[in-house]
């Protein structure tokens, strides 16, 4: 941190620029930014007026091209728990398990079909 004199002749501390470009996410916060696309796009319900209404529908129609690459991510997902659920109920015969890995693979259907609407809702130019 850098120290400054302020106009009372208290120091005060001031941020030290270099410092914070080395700063590291958590590895939580990095995984829940890898699987999750929430983060990228504004809330349109904070929005005051119709400028920050359309203010945040552009950034929202921006952030869109990102959710193939969320898509791509949620797909490996489902193969593999699709792909580990059929090692589990023919190799090993855990139906319990296997179970557990076809249900997993249905919520991340789910999520799918949820991020291509979503891609399909924002390529729309008009706000709705």
């Amino acid at each position: 941190m850098n120290e400054s004199s302020g106009p009372t002749g208290h120091t005060q501390e001031q941020p030290d620029p270099e410092q914070s470009k080395h700063e590291e996410l958590a590895f939580s916060t990095l995984l829940y930014r890898f699987l999750f696309f929430d983060w990228l796009f504004a809330d349109m319900n904070k929005a005051k007026n119709l400028f920050e209404r359309h203010a945040a529908w552009q950034h929202n129609r921006k952030m869109r091209r990102y959710l193939p690459l969320y898509l791509q991510r949620w797909s490996v997902i489902t193969v593999l728990d699709v792909g580990i659920g059929s090692v589990f109920e023919n190799v090993v015969g855990s139906k319990v398990l296997a179970a557990c890995f076809f249900t997993g693979s249905c919520v991340t259907v789910t999520g799918l079909m949820v991020i291509t609407v979503l891609w399909l809702f924002l390529a729309r130019p008009d706000m709705p």
